[in-house]
């Protein structure tokens, strides 16, 4: 695996990390973790390149590797969008196939719904409609962790989410302005999302609403089921193994 940075659409350092040769799979990693920990830990970009693929795996701004700037002019909207069309841009790449776990999943969507991007696939993991519709009460709870973060007790139903963030060694400042960018998605636009697309999700995973109601409004989605927690079901081999074999090897 080898890792590098490039500058986004504002100057903002991001790092990008490649495991493997073949098609280009760009990799989203989810909310307040990396690519280290959602792909590469675990052993899923390994399964996934194996089957002859680069995994290309970005860092969001405030995340991993990449920088995390507290000027809160460095957070328009739907930020990442953007970072993603960077990385795509400084790849210089035109097929492709695009996928996500949460916040990545997201990103991903926002990206084809919009039609700022068009890969060849999709795939979305941990990822229901109402993490798409009803986005502002879930950021409201990750809020809610930053601005508490000092006073959260064991037994409140943030602690566990505060004690991730802090081992992640996130900056909560630049993170709070990160929050505030993401819009919520009008789900009549994924309609616009015309390429094939995996739905895969934890078992016991509903944190961001339902994968299947979100596999139904997709025009060309199979829907996978793995086991697992939303926190949980990354851990599992489970969950790279239905993403390679969805993939399958390249034509």
């Amino acid at each position: 695996m080898t890792t590098e940075h490039f500058e986004s659409f504002d100057g903002t350092r991001l790092a990008l990390h490649r495991m493997g040769e073949g098609a280009p799979f760009v990799l989203l990693h989810g909310l307040f973790s990396s690519a280290e920990m959602n792909w590469i830990k675990f052993g899923h970009a390994e399964r996934i390149a194996a089957m002859g693929y680069e995994v290309l795996m970005l860092d969001f701004r405030v995340h991993g590797d990449s920088e995390a700037p507290q000027d809160r002019g460095r957070y328009p909207e739907n930020v990442l969008v953007r970072d993603v069309a960077a990385l795509i841009n400084y790849l210089g790449l035109d097929k492709y196939d695009l996928g996500g776990f949460s916040l990545g999943a997201r990103t991903s969507l926002h990206t084809v719904a919009n039609g700022v991007l068009e890969p060849r696939r999709l795939v979305t993991g941990g990822m229901g409609t109402a993490g798409l519709g009803e986005w502002a009460k879930r950021s409201a709870f990750f809020k809610r962790v930053i601005d508490d973060f000092d006073s959260i007790e064991r037994g409140d139903p943030a602690y566990f989410s505060m004690q991730f963030l802090k081992s992640q060694g996130t900056d909560r400042v630049a993170a709070r302005h990160l929050l505030d960018t993401m819009p919520d998605l009008d789900l009549a636009k994924l309609a616009n999302v015309t390429m094939p697309t995996l739905v895969v999700c934890g078992d016991e995973d509903r944190d961001n609403g339902s994968a299947e109601e979100l596999a139904r409004l997709l025009p060309r989605a199979d829907y996978v089921e793995v086991p697992g927690t939303h926190m949980g079901s990354v851990t599992k081999p489970e969950l790279g193994i239905a993403i390679a074999d969805w993939l399958g090897r390249p034509a």
